[in-house]
């Protein structure tokens, strides 16, 4: 039996899932779901652009509006580029791609991958030495939708693996803060008992 798509779902498809954050909200998805709840307005996305918020009037049955200027402006989607000559390999980039199209290793030369690069822009203020360039990116890319569902996948895949290395952290924490308190206690308690044996009357 079909499961019935929600609203923050058809919202959700019809974001161009840059995962850019212009919006305001920590990706397409979570600015689907402020849609929906009414807590944002459908002109906060400037890759969608007018078709975009268009397309949302139309779902939502509503006016459409201008762009908000606060969010950004309209302009043509474009891709990243590393100039690879001048990368020092700092991971800045990596660390904020939204989709995990940047590979490299620390001190090592990164290079993007094209056809998973959402033109998020995330990674130019991140670069320490202005080494990424933006180019036009394809229309053919920039209006699939399979390209933008891939997207998607890719950001969640992310997103997901941030959570579990998070929960691992906080329970390593966790187990080394309980390990020190444990040794603290036996501490404690030797010191006391070594207090209590001090006022032991003597024989």
């Amino acid at each position: 039996m079909a499961v019935t798509p929600s609203l923050t779902d058809r919202i959700d498809a019809l974001l161009p899932q840059t995962q850019c954050e212009q919006c305001g909200y920590h990706g397409c998805r979570p600015y689907a779901e402020a849609v929906a709840s009414g807590v944002a307005e459908i002109n906060q996305c400037p890759p969608g652009g007018s078709e975009g918020i268009a397309k949302l009037a139309a779902l939502l049955g509503r006016a459409p509006l201008p762009l908000n200027p606060e969010n950004g402006v309209e302009k043509p989607r474009t891709l990243a580029r590393i100039i690879e000559a001048d990368c020092i390999g700092c991971t800045k980039c990596i660390q904020v791609c939204p989709v995990d199209a940047i590979v490299g290793a620390n001190k090592l030369m990164h290079t993007v991958i094209a056809d998973d690069c959402t033109g998020c822009e995330r990674c130019i203020p991140a670069c320490p030495v202005d080494c990424i360039v933006l180019e036009p990116m394809p229309l053919m890319q920039a209006n699939d939708q399979d390209h933008a569902d891939i997207a998607r996948q890719h950001f969640q895949r992310r997103e997901a693996r941030l959570a579990v290395q998070q929960a691992q952290r906080e329970a390593e924490l966790a187990s080394r803060k309980a390990h020190v308190d444990s040794a603290s206690q036996s501490v404690l308690d030797a010191l006391t008992r070594a207090k209590a044996k001090k006022q032991e009357p003597k024989a």
